[in-house]
């Protein structure tokens, strides 16, 4: 069999956050509301009436295109796409063409084997969003409630050259999305939805092969699973010396699968023309160099600053900066904490996730605080509180709200430090358990970590363990 290639070109649809709509002041958030609740005489392509551009929208698109290393236009465009599909109330869609907000960018990805790879953006433009389609037997019923919300269209060239690429792209792509605060990037609740079109062609050749498009992947699992399937049927009707149609198709997720929906659109077929109703839109240089300014650091280059300013390794920078508002936790609490930054970080990737995870919440949902965070590490470092009790304290935090150092207060929880009443029970346990002690002194040190665990119950684990364990191991080398 000949060795092939796949050439890879990617479409991500984000909607964008804002107050309202695209072209009118209905609210785009819809989500929950009862179908049909969300819609004006605009939205619904009612004749007579005319659209309005939302500023935040345009705002938000030439934000991401800043992000992405695009050129951004001075002078934008809006176009009518024509498509007759029950979804789309005025028989077109809004959106741009020959002359969109951002082109010409870039994406750096990176891949498991640290390997790194440049997807070139070749446009990023401004649309509405389509109304919702349920299929209810041989019925479609249509909410219109989501028709007409801004949606962010990221179009790629054909750089991804694997199912894997595809979906460092996709996420690397999402991650920066949220960072910026253009899009919740919920691929569940249809916030971002992709599309791939996929070719193969023999390794060494320069042609392209006839693509065929993927519609709307719903989730990173699909982007990948879809892709690496519908590589190896190309190729496997290329070696049957078969044509690859181009054809649309969709992801069958149950039978693992691609499946035909329709022959394949083309530009002509949308005959796009300039949106009568809608003036050019000019963009200053001064207010895009004013968006430049204000943008976030992003998550690639917090990464390597956290590496170099707080001495953590790759992954646990990673896991810091995978979220905006987990890298802003950090950097707070950091500010608050006088001691080495790593065991912030501990604290966040170990105990906070697990009570966040067990609890469905985000880190800005819970009433856990940095500077709460930091006063609790800095009790443990006084030697206030052991580590155990530190856990102790920090789940009640989660639920309360309260200050670590009321709750070691109201709930006597504060360390036992002193050396005589150690002494006192060390002495306890050794003349409650004579047979472990006669093991230990016959040779299985391993002994001792069940004997300082009896210490540690009998103070209810408040014991300083470095005092008590010291203490321990004197009276056992004592015979």
């Amino acid at each position: 069999m000949a060795e092939y290639e796949a050439i890879i070109g990617m479409e991500v649809h984000a909607q964008i956050i804002t107050r309202s709509k695209m072209f009118c002041g209905c609210s785009a958030d819809y989500a929950g509301a009862p179908p049909n609740t969300h819609v004006c005489p605009v939205c619904l392509g009612m004749p007579g009436v005319l659209p309005v551009i939302n500023r935040k929208a345009v705002e938000q698109t030439v934000r991401t295109g800043l992000a992405l290393n695009c050129e951004i236009a001075s002078t934008a465009v809006f176009a009518r796409k024509n498509y007759h599909y029950p979804d789309l109330p005025k028989g077109y869609q809004i959106s741009q063409y020959e002359l969109p907000l951002c082109r010409n960018g870039w994406l750096e990805i990176e891949l498991p084997d640290g390997q790194k790879r440049r997807i070139r953006i070749r446009r990023a433009h401004l649309e509405e969003d389509t109304g919702k389609l349920t299929h209810v037997g041989e019925h479609s019923l249509i909410d219109f409630n989501r028709a007409g919300v801004p949606l962010l269209e990221i179009v790629t060239e054909p750089d991804i050259r694997s199912a894997e690429e595809a979906y460092a792209y996709v996420t690397r792509l999402r991650q920066i999305l949220r960072y910026l605060g253009v899009s919740t990037g919920d691929m569940e609740k249809g916030a971002m939805r992709c599309e791939v079109n996929v070719s193969v062609r023999p390794v060494g050749s320069t042609e392209l092969g006839t693509k065929v498009e993927i519609k709307n992947l719903n989730s990173f699992r699909s982007v990948r699973l879809s892709l690496e399937y519908e590589i190896r049927r190309q190729i496997a009707a290329l070696e049957r010396g078969e044509a690859v149609k181009q054809v649309t198709m969709g992801w069958d997720e149950e039978r693992g699968r691609t499946v035909l929906q329709r022959s394949k659109e083309s530009a002509e077929d949308y005959r796009y023309f300039p949106e009568p109703d809608l003036p050019p839109l000019e963009l200053s240089e001064e207010w895009v160099d004013e968006l430049r300014r204000a943008l976030p650091e992003l998550p690639a280059a917090r990464r390597d600053r956290f590496m170099s300013l707080y001495g953590l390794a790759r992954k646990e920078a990673d896991l810091l900066t995978e979220e905006r508002a987990v890298a802003d936790f950090f950097e707070a609490a950091v500010q608050e904490y006088a001691g080495e930054p790593r065991a912030i970080a501990n604290w966040i990737m170990g105990e906070l996730f697990r009570l966040l995870n067990t609890a469905g919440l985000e880190i800005t949902e819970m009433k856990v605080t940095p500077s709460g965070l930091a006063e609790l590490q800095t009790l443990v470092d006084r030697s206030t509180i052991n580590l155990n009790t530190a856990k102790q304290v920090l789940d009640i935090m989660f639920r309360t709200g309260r200050s670590p150092a009321t709750i070691v207060e109201s709930e006597g929880l504060a360390q036992v430090s002193d050396q005589g009443e150690l002494a006192a029970i060390v002495a306890r346990v050794i003349e409650e358990h004579p047979e472990e002690v006669a093991r230990y002194r016959g040779g299985k040190t391993n002994v001792l970590g069940w004997l300082m665990g009896q210490v540690m119950r009998a103070t209810r684990g408040k014991a300083n363990p470095r005092i008590a364990r010291r203490l321990l191991q004197e009276a056992l080398d004592r015979e």
